[in-house]
């Protein structure tokens, strides 16, 4: 997944971003606001650049994180290289800016889910935010901000505006890769027939449901299910409810991750993954 990633991101940034003066946020925008400069290869600054923070996240974050990132960043610049003899893909600013968008961020995203790393810029800002009242997103776009308003100063105020889209566009696809195209949603059901519900839902759903015990300041003492499903099912969750329990009170809220076994069943599976 790493070396799929760090390909797939270095073919977005020579074949798409890099010939239209397009900047990618962190070091490796700073990288290319260099190469641009001075026309030496990206693949150097990277690594000059991004050595002392993978060597800062190995005290911080330990050896898997440092072993991870080093082979990201190897693969990463080899193949930065391998593309820069290539044939550019556009010289359409616009495609440039939508196209390797999402090819850098499905290719940074598939690094960083398999725990790697393609930009010491993250390292620092998880460092910076464990000690400063800014989150570590907030601190990677300042960073970014500042890069952009350089470049506007040094290539134009559009190339800094086109940059600026990029990341946006990145940033989505990254969040979008690493929490997985089927987002799950979770479903907080208060209800008075929990066990005709539970039922219900495990039959037309094939979910199980946690049954949970709550009291309400009013209502008194009530019964709250918990279930996980995906986007599609949320629909028929709530024509269950409707036809089994119209006074059921029902919160649906986004979960961007489930670690541990996702129980769906309809055939006797679930009882023996739960038994299990």
């Amino acid at each position: 997944m790493i070396t799929a990633g760090a390909i797939l991101a270095a073919f977005a940034l020579e074949e798409f971003l890099v010939p239209n003066t397009v900047l990618d946020g962190g070091i490796t925008g700073i990288s290319i606001i260099l190469n641009q400069l001075t026309l030496q290869p990206i693949s150097i600054f990277i690594i000059v650049l991004n050595l002392p923070f993978l060597l800062l996240g190995f005290q911080q974050l330990g050896k898997r994180f440092f072993v991870s990132g080093i082979y990201g960043m190897v693969i990463f610049t080899v193949f930065l290289e391998v593309f820069a003899e290539f044939q550019n893909a556009t010289s359409s600013e616009l495609l440039a800016v939508v196209f390797g968008g999402v090819l850098l961020g499905v290719g940074v995203g598939l690094v960083l889910r398999s725990g790697g790393c393609l930009d010491g810029s993250e390292v620092v800002a998880m460092i910076v935010s464990k000690r400063s009242n800014f989150s570590t997103g907030q601190i990677i776009f300042g960073i970014n901000v500042v890069i952009y308003i350089v470049a506007g100063f040094l290539f134009g105020w559009d190339r800094a505006m086109y940059s600026l889209l990029t990341y946006f566009i990145s940033f989505k696809v990254i969040d979008m890769v690493e929490e997985g195209l089927e987002q799950a949603k979770a479903a907080m059901i208060i209800t008075d027939h929990s066990g005709l519900l539970a039922d219900m839902i495990y039959q037309r759903l094939g979910r199980t449901c946690t049954i949970l015990e709550g009291e309400g300041l009013i209502s008194g003492k009530k019964v709250v299910l918990y279930c996980v499903l995906t986007r599609l099912e949320i629909n028929e969750l709530k024509r269950i409810i409707k036809e089994y329990d119209g006074s059921a009170f029902v919160t649906i809220s986004d979960v961007s991750e489930i670690i541990g076994r996702h129980i769906k069943s309809s055939s006797g599976t679930a009882e023996q993954e739960e038994t299990a």
